[in-house]
């Protein structure tokens, strides 16, 4: 009850402008307070992980039994052969979905992984919590819960979702309620299945720290943190978005490019040195999209090597 009654105060917040303070204490601080790192942690701690949206061509390929495809197994083959630490599987790219996969499938995924040496650091999957239609927004809720067992039985630590477009007809407070609530119960169900939710800011509802911040402020839940796509900040200064955000960090997605891909390449030193200080502990998985403009060009084959070697230079 007490929990409840937090989230619906904070939830008044809504009606002030994001970037303002809760009473007297900032955003950042009134999430953090919960402590999301261990009391000793002094340094970083990194493990390198691949999001199979990289190679999301040759995946749909082998879903539509075509030329040149790729399978969830051949991509665990590839993940190993590049000498990642782990593999971050999008729900897309099982058989069925939206439908869970059978459980056949879930265990012999997690043996084959598990014998290349590969920790599975994460799924995710499509949803909309912003829309104004709370049929969607529910089916939505259940459709994460559902893979939140899924991500359990195959030993994912996180489920990665989406908040969602904000309806023209709405204000950005007004959707933020809803999608709030909706990260709330889902957060709850992953609690009970030993299951983090993180919320990627992927344009739409999501696109600077502050966005990021009131969310998870409202939500108030020590399974809810932050998915944290390097490429998706749309503010003058991506890196200091990523700097607050990182305290709340679940997860990420390392693009090789910026703001949707329209800002340039990523400097990952400067990266790295933020993470570092944050003393962040956990997976970074990386991601690789095509270039606009040069779509037809793209190949993953080629570009995911690249952005993984220059990541472990600058780890280095």
């Amino acid at each position: 009850m007490k929990s409840n009654t937090r989230r619906k105060f904070i939830k008044k917040a809504s009606i002030l402008p994001i970037g303002l303070t809760l009473g007297n204490t900032p955003l950042e601080r009134t999430y953090s307070s919960q402590g999301n790192l261990p009391l000793d942690s002094s340094t970083s701690k990194i493990k390198l992980s691949l999001n199979a949206w990289s190679y999301n061509i040759p995946l749909f390929n082998y879903m539509k039994g075509n030329a040149g495809g790729m399978s969830l197994f051949e991509l665990l083959e590839e993940c190993a052969r590049l000498d990642f630490d782990a593999v971050d599987p999008t729900g897309y790219f099982f058989p069925g979905y939206p439908e869970v996969p059978k459980t056949y499938f879930i265990n012999d995924f997690k043996r084959r992984a598990f014998q290349l040496g590969l920790d599975i650091s994460g799924t995710g999957i499509r949803t909309d919590f912003a829309t104004a239609n709370k049929k969607r927004r529910m089916a939505d809720v259940e459709l994460t819960k559902q893979w939140i067992e899924v991500a359990a039985r195959m030993g994912a630590p996180v489920i990665r979702v989406f908040a969602g477009h904000r309806p023209e007809e709405h204000t950005w407070d007004e959707a933020a309620v809803w999608v709030s609530d909706a990260l709330a119960e889902c957060a709850e169900h992953g609690k009970q299945h030993g299951v983090l939710v993180g919320v990627q800011n992927h344009g739409g509802m999501l696109t600077n720290a502050d966005e990021i911040l009131k969310i998870l402020s409202m939500a108030q839940s020590d399974w809810l943190g932050s998915i944290v796509d390097t490429g998706f900040f749309m503010s003058p200064n991506p890196y200091a978005d990523i700097e607050r955000v990182i305290p709340h960090a679940v997860n990420w997605q390392v693009k090789d490019l910026l703001q949707d891909r329209k800002g340039g390449e990523i400097d990952l030193s400067k990266l790295v040195n933020i993470i570092k200080a944050s003393n962040y502990r956990g997976y970074l998985p990386i991601e690789t999209l095509p270039i606009p403009g040069k779509e037809d060009e793209y190949d993953a084959y080629k570009r995911v090597p690249i952005l993984l070697a220059n990541l472990r230079k600058a780890l280095a």
